[in-house]
C-alpha cells in the first residue's frame, strides 16, 4: 500500500514538472487571448491604407470590434475563439456600403419601368405612395430590402423615406447598420403633412436613436426643388444642433439643374453652398449634372456623394462625372437607389456597372479601375457616409462588418486577380456569410435574423393591395 502511494505521489510530481517545462517552453501569449470569433484561412481584402491583401489570412473579433488582422498562422497562435469560421477558398472583404436607398420601395419593384424621372415620380410613384404607404407598408418593405441586402453582403445602407423610426426598428432587429434619414418635403406625405411637422419628427427621431451602435439617425430634405430655401436652412440648423447627417438628392436630372438655375441664378450645388446648407455631415445622392467648380465645392466641404449608376441609366438621367470626382478626391460611394428604379439592391451589380459605365462614357478603359470601383463600395463609401473611422475596411479597432465570398463558382474560374474577380465576376449569390458589428447575421447562405419565407408572404400580399389601388 505504501509503495502504491509513493508511486502515485512520484507520478504526480513528475507530471507537474513536465507541465511546468512545457509552459516555460511555450511562447508567451500563445492562444492565451480570448476572442468571440475567428475567421481563418481566407484571402483577406483589407481595404486599409496600404490595400493589403493577406493570402491565408485571419481576422480576430471581440464583441463588436476587430482586434487583429494577419496571417492565419500568426492569429491562431495568439487568439482562441468561441466560434471559428473556416474561410478557405473564399474572400474575406469589408461589408459593402450602399450609400443611397429608399428601402421600403422594394414593394414598388417593377410597377413603373422605362420612364424618365419626372413622369415616373409624378404619374406613378407619388400616387402609389399616397394610396399605400403607412407604417405597416414601411415595415414590410424594409424587411424585404434588408433580407436582400444581407444576402448580397451589404452591411451598411443609407436610407431616405417616411416613418424612418419604424425603419430604424426593423433595421436594428435585423442587425444591420443604417444611416437613416426622415424625409422633409413641401407637400403632405404619409407620416407628416408639413415640413415643420417633418422637422419635429426628425428631431425626436434623432434624439431617440443617437449613439445607437447600429443606427445613425439623419434628416433628409428630399431635393432643392421640393424643399424651400427657408426649410433647407432649418434643416442645417437642426443638423448643427444635433450633430446629425443630412441626406438630399442633388443635380439628378438636367431639368432639375435648369429649373434651379432659372429660379436662383445658380446651379444646384452652388445654390446649396450659397445658402450655407453644405457641411461635412452632408450626403448628396446622384450628383450627375455638376460642373468642375461644383466638384471643387464638394471636395472642399467634404460632402459625401452617393453614385447610383444603374438607377441613373434606367431613368436616362445622365452619367455622373465620377472620374473627375475621384481625381478631386471627393468622397464618392456607390448606391442602388430604391428598388423601384433599379430594380434591386444588389451592390455587386453597381460595382461592376460603375467600372464599365465610365470606361464607355469617357472612351478610356483605364478610368475607374477594378480596385477603385471596389473602394467606392467599401472604404470610400464609408467616407461618403462620414463613417470611415469605424467601417469600410478590415482593420484592428474598426467595427466587425465583414462579408465572406465564395471564389470557386464557374463564373469566377479560373482565378487570377482578387479585384478583377470581385468586381467583374462576383455575384450576390456568391456571398456565403455576413458579420455585422461582430454578430453573424447570415451563415452558409442562411439568414439568421430574418424569416425569409414570412417576408415573401407579406410582400406578395402587398403586391395585391398595390395592384388594386392603382386600378390595374
Amino acid at each position: 500500500m505504501k509503495k502504491s502511494k509513493t508511486l502515485v505521489t512520484f507520478l504526480c510530481l513528475f507530471a507537474f514538472v513536465l507541465n511546468g517545462v512545457a509552459t516555460a517552453q511555450r511562447p508567451i501569449g500563445t492562444r492565451d487571448v480570448p476572442v468571440d470569433l475567428l475567421i481563418v484561412g481566407g484571402d483577406v481584402v483589407t481595404m486599409d491604407g496600404t490595400k493589403r491583401v493577406i493570402r491565408n489570412g485571419a481576422v480576430a473579433i471581440r464583441g463588436e470590434n476587430i482586434v487583429a488582422v494577419g496571417p492565419t498562422a500568426a492569429i491562431t497562435r495568439k487568439y482562441r475563439a468561441i466560434t471559428t469560421i473556416n474561410a478557405r477558398g473564399k474572400a474575406v472583404v469589408p461589408g459593402l456600403i450602399n450609400t443611397h436607398t429608399h428601402v421600403p420601395m422594394s414593394l414598388f419593384r417593377g410597377i413603373a419601368d422605362d420612364l424618365d424621372l419626372n413622369e415616373w415620380l409624378t404619374k406613378y410613384i407619388f400616387p402609389a405612395e399616397a394610396k399605400n404607404v403607412n407604417e405597416e407598408f414601411v415595415r414590410v418593405g424594409t424587411r424585404l430590402g434588408l433580407a436582400e441586402m444581407i444576402r448580397g453582403g451589404t452591411t451598411t445602407y443609407c436610407d431616405m423615406y417616411y416613418f424612418e423610426d419604424a425603419i430604424a426598428e426593423e433595421t436594428k432587429k435585423a442587425g444591420v447598420r443604417g444611416v437613416l434619414g426622415e424625409t422633409v418635403i413641401q407637400f403632405p406625405v404619409a407620416d407628416n403633412k408639413t415640413p415643420g411637422e417633418a422637422l419635429a419628427y426628425a428631431d425626436r427621431f434623432i434624439t431617440k436613436w443617437q449613439n445607437d451602435p447600429l443606427i445613425v439617425p439623419a434628416i433628409a430634405p428630399h431635393a432643392p426643388y421640393t424643399v424651400s430655401t427657408d426649410d433647407l436652412k432649418r434643416v442645417r440648423q437642426l443638423s448643427d444642433k444635433r450633430n446629425a447627417p443630412v441626406l438630399i438628392h442633388v443635380a439628378e436630372t438636367k431639368k432639375e439643374r435648369d429649373d434651379i438655375f432659372a429660379k436662383y441664378g445658380k446651379t444646384p450645388v452652388d445654390y446649396l453652398s450659397s445658402i450655407g446648407f453644405l457641411s461635412d455631415r452632408t450626403i448628396i445622392a446622384h450628383s450627375i449634372w455638376v460642373t468642375d467648380e461644383e466638384i471643387g465645392i464638394l471636395a472642399k466641404e467634404n460632402v459625401g456623394v452617393g453614385h447610383c449608376p444603374q438607377s441613373n441609366m434606367k431613368l436616362a438621367s445622365g452619367v455622373a462625372p465620377v472620374p473627375a470626382m475621384l481625381k478631386a478626391n471627393v468622397a464618392v460611394g456607390l448606391g442602388t437607389d430604391g428598388a423601384a428604379s433599379n430594380n434591386d439592391l444588389n451592390m455587386w451589380e453597381e460595382i461592376d456597372t460603375a467600372a464599365k459605365l465610365h470606361k464607355n462614357h469617357t472612351g478610356d478603359p483605364k478610368v475607374v479601375n477594378a480596385e477603385q470601383a471596389f473602394e467606392m463600395a467599401t472604404i470610400r463609401g464609408a467616407r461618403a457616409l462620414h463613417l470611415d473611422k469605424i467601417i469600410g475596411s478590415i482593420e484592428a479597432g474598426k467595427r466587425a462588418d465583414i462579408a465572406i465570398v465564395d471564389l470557386d463558382s464557374l463564373h469566377q474560374t479560373p482565378f487570377y486577380n482578387i479585384y478583377s474577380a470581385l468586381v467583374y465576376s462576383t455575384k450576390a449569390a456568391d456571398v456565403d456569410t455576413v458579420v455585422i458589428n461582430g454578430r453573424i447575421v447570415m451563415k452558409g447562405r442562411r439568414l439568421l435574423t430574418l424569416d425569409e419565407n414570412a417576408i415573401k408572404i407579406d410582400a406578395n400580399a402587398y403586391r395585391d393591395k398595390i395592384i388594386k389601388s392603382l386600378g390595374n
